[in-house]
């Protein structure tokens, strides 16, 4: 979104804070005091809950009275869930769920570091994890259906051709898009993506757009990250390829992401729950941190976002680091670093 010419004079932009699992709530409170500092008093926190933490507790991992809070809120900064390995009765990701009931449909994962200046937009209502299976025989053979629709191909890579050029026109450089599909084999549902990106993305001119299959994807990426710039893909292919390039700018522990609908935004860390350091206070914060800026950026304050990362790049540089980063720093150590650089 644009922001306006003077941010400062709107008044408070609402958004909800969800701590969720883990370290969840630590990373989020870490975040929350970053943006309070660069913000000020434009932002309004409301406090909401999901997670399998709820669930255990109400029986519901996502709350009716959250999805009305949320509905009143501009944006959410979300910190982790848990799920449990097995089925269990009533339980479905409420992540999963909240995509669907706010049609959070794009999720954007930047990787950027150095040489590398990526993002991957990712389908984020079909493919594999729209939840439809079935025993074909109990306990002998289970099946799963794989969701490609035209409509939902058609609004995913329309935003990211969108993004692609607003990238261009900030950098000042060619807008670049790569297609990445397995049409060789999957060829009726990967068949209609690339079909329908190719079809979408040949309305915008300026942008040089290519296709690569998601296996010597991964491998490009790893070997090559530089050459890319924005990267679309089906929801699976987008998941494994934002970790895999997470491995390019310095773990899962610094990469944000965001779930973004035409109305909605809910911005989280790439990372999991990590319940095995959790209340330890070494969890590392920047990735709930570049989370909150893409949340900034998506709500209209353009000038924080921007704010928020220069903070982020020069602590990445010179700042302590935690474990996860080969370092000793404690969350709080992190999150002092950060305040000091405001």
């Amino acid at each position: 979104m644009t922001p306006s010419s003077d941010e400062s004079a709107l008044a408070p932009i609402r958004l909800a804070r969800i701590g969720g699992d883990g370290i969840g709530p630590e990373v989020v409170d870490a975040a929350e005091r970053v943006v309070n500092a660069v913000c000020g008093d434009r932002i309004e926190w409301v406090e909401a809950e999901m997670g399998w933490r709820t669930f255990e507790r109400t029986g519901r991992a996502l709350p009716e009275a959250t999805v009305e809070i949320l509905q009143n809120c501009a944006g959410a900064l979300f910190g982790a869930v848990s799920s449990p390995s097995h089925a269990v009765d009533g339980y479905r990701s409420p992540i999963v769920e909240l995509r669907r009931r706010l049609d959070l449909y794009a999720n954007l994962r930047p990787l950027k570091t150095g040489a590398v200046d990526a993002v991957v937009v990712r389908e984020n209502t079909e493919g594999l994890y729209a939840g439809r299976e079935h025993w074909e025989r109990e306990g002998e053979v289970a099946i799963a259906e794989r969701v490609i629709s035209r409509r939902a191909t058609e609004r995913i890579v329309r935003f990211a051709c969108e993004l692609a050029q607003s990238r261009a026109a900030s950098r000042g450089r060619p807008a670049r898009l790569t297609v990445v599909h397995k049409a060789n084999v999957l060829r009726l549902s990967d068949g209609l993506f690339r079909e329908t990106a190719l079809e979408v993305s040949a309305d915008f001119r300026e942008i040089a757009v290519e296709e690569q299959l998601v296996d010597s994807m991964v491998y490009r990426l790893i070997l090559e990250p530089e050459r890319y710039d924005v990267i679309v893909a089906p929801n699976l292919y987008g998941d494994i390829l934002s970790d895999a390039g997470a491995a390019l700018v310095g773990g899962l522990g610094v990469v944000g992401s965001a779930n973004c609908g035409e109305r909605f935004c809910l911005a989280e860390p790439v990372h999991g729950s990590a319940p095995d350091i959790a209340g330890r206070g070494i969890a590392n914060p920047i990735a709930a941190v570049s989370a909150a800026a893409l949340l900034l950026d998506r709500v209209g304050l353009g000038d924080a976002a921007s704010r928020v990362e220069e903070v982020l790049a020069a602590h990445r540089a010179a700042g302590p680091r935690s474990p996860d980063r080969g370092g000793a720093a404690t969350t709080e150590d992190v999150v002092v670093d950060l305040l000091a650089r405001v």
